[in-house]
């Protein structure tokens, strides 16, 4: 089995370097490639590349344009190879260490789409409006598909190569964990949850997910709902 990290990026220059080396230095029960996708960084971002272009395990590819992170992982996912994929962002919020907690049920056969899902507190959470935000989209997507998870709008979302490019998931922006797991859900798979940790950075240091992107996620829960299922 070989694994895919997905791994979008937008001016994320400060944390990329770090991201990279934590998700490299995994020990991983895997084959791994990681395929970074850079969506139009301004920041000097793009300097940094340079040194994995030699590194077997690492894929690049720069965007001429800032197109959001449902394009850059669309990106991502033509390009890899894997047999599995991931999506890990390059801003830290999320511990590459923990991946292999979420291969462990799909290499023991109990799983074949996994979800990190995180606990959030005092000490890791953005803000009590982002957390009841991403509660209320996650609460819609159970009453809607009449199922039940814990977190819709995990990065960590592990699941089938071949699964996720025939799910076709066209949103370009943040949208895309909504349409993702609204069509999942439809199609009749229930993911499989392993908590995961979590620190959210504030806007200062770079959060981009706003209100806006919740409101969003509901329009796109709803349309998916009354779309005919796709063959899982």
């Amino acid at each position: 089995m070989k694994l895919s990290i997905l791994m979008p990026v937008y001016n994320e220059r400060n944390t990329l370097e770090n991201a990279v080396k934590r998700v490299l230095d995994v020990d991983y029960p895997v084959d791994v490639e990681l395929v970074i996708v850079d969506d139009g960084s301004t920041d000097g971002t793009r300097d940094l590349y340079v040194q994995w272009e030699q590194d077997s395990r690492v894929v690049l590819n720069q965007k001429p344009s800032n197109g959001g992170k449902g394009s850059a992982i669309r990106k991502a996912a033509e390009l890899a190879t894997g047999d599995y994929v991931i999506i890990c962002d390059a801003d830290l919020e999320y511990a590459p260490e923990e991946i292999p907690d979420l291969l462990r049920p799909v290499l023991r056969g109990e799983a074949e789409v996994v979800y990190g899902t995180r606990t959030f507190g005092s000490h890791n959470a953005y803000s009590y409006v982002y957390v009841l935000g991403n509660r209320a989209v996650t609460t819609f997507a159970n009453v809607l598909f009449n199922c039940y998870i814990s977190d819709l709008e995990t990065c960590f979302k592990l699941l089938p190569l071949d699964l996720y490019r025939s799910l076709d998931v066209r949103s370009a922006g943040f949208g895309m964990e909504a349409e993702l797991t609204g069509k999942i859900l439809r199609s009749g798979i229930r993911p499989y949850e392993v908590p995961i940790s979590y620190k959210a950075r504030g806007r200062e240091e770079g959060k981009k997910l706003t209100w806006r992107d919740g409101v969003y996620a509901l329009g796109i829960l709803s349309r998916e709902r009354v779309r005919r299922p796709r063959a899982a």
